[in-house]
């Protein structure tokens, strides 16, 4: 029996450690980065048609909706790869905010490739998933494989690793956008003086150690980001001074992460954070 339509979620990320190596010679950066889910996440809904195209919808009024999408090349690449003579209809419900630094577009790309292989049975493996992945954006390989990994080389090389101790998390986005191109443009690799520590995460996670994994969380974009965007640096300030357990900046930003790992501390961050900001969420790790 062949599907007619699939549904995937598309989980957003955060980074708990982000660190640059240096820039290479084909202008993208080395990186070394522990990414994980959370469950705030957009849902794709991929319907066959009768006739050869890809039609993209959606509830959200400010994404596009044509080939600047990635889930609408994501689409368009697996099917010119693998000769796919159909065309597919794709409602996207967009939850995860656009220009956040939570890799939104980059894990609807990855569902719309899962989704896809399953609609046209074409029986791709999750590495020629994640190879067709990187093709098309560097955080799209861990969105199509999932959980928590080590990212290395321009983000596509990974490492499955064991989830961090389970907690909430409360997201806090300021009203700005933030292009990656254009904090990585301004990062000078050269001059990073503070590097944060990977072996270090990775033994507090391997310890299950959640005060550790607070201490240890970094990102070396927050150098450009915060002397831009004062917003971001007093989200940071407010997420600390109302309890958070765990501060940082997700990606290239805006948003900005509070580890918790008391319940009763949420109510107090999330009302604290809604006076700065209206895009505040509360979710869990996916473990």
């Amino acid at each position: 029996m062949t599907m007619t339509k699939v549904y995937e979620k598309a989980p957003a990320k955060i980074n708990l450690l982000l660190d640059v190596l240096r820039k290479r010679d084909d202008g993208y950066h080395e990186v070394e980065m522990i990414m994980t889910m959370v469950d705030l996440a957009d849902r794709l809904e991929m319907e066959e048609l009768p006739r050869d195209q890809i039609v993209l919808s959606s509830q959200a009024g400010f994404i596009p909706l044509d080939e600047k999408n990635l889930a609408f090349q994501a689409a368009r690449l697996i099917k010119e790869r693998y000769g796919v003579c159909k065309g597919v209809y794709i409602h996207l419900d967009k939850q995860i905010p656009v220009a956040a630094g939570l890799a939104g577009g980059s894990s609807d790309a990855a569902a719309a490739l899962r989704g896809l292989n399953r609609l046209w049975g074409l029986g791709l493996t999750v590495q020629e998933l994640e190879d067709l992945g990187a093709e098309l954006g560097s955080d799209i390989p861990f969105c199509v494989r999932g959980g928590t990994a080590v990212a290395r080389g321009r983000g596509e090389r990974l490492e499955s690793i064991a989830p961090p101790p389970p907690c909430w998390v409360v997201l806090a986005k300021p009203p700005i956008n933030v292009s990656t191109a254009d904090v990585y443009g301004k990062l000078r690799a050269n001059e990073i003086q503070d590097h944060p520590s990977i072996p270090g995460m990775l033994d507090a996670i391997a310890r299950g150690s959640f005060a550790d994994v607070c201490a240890g969380l970094g990102n070396v974009l927050e150098s450009v980001t915060l002397g831009r965007y004062p917003e971001v640096r007093q989200i940071k300030e407010v997420m600390k001074r109302l309890g958070a357990d765990g501060v940082l900046m997700s990606g290239s930003g805006p948003t900005v992460f509070g580890l918790v790992s008391k319940e009763s501390k949420v109510a107090r961050l999330y009302n604290g954070l809604r006076g700065f900001c209206k895009e505040v969420y509360v979710v869990r790790m996916l473990t």
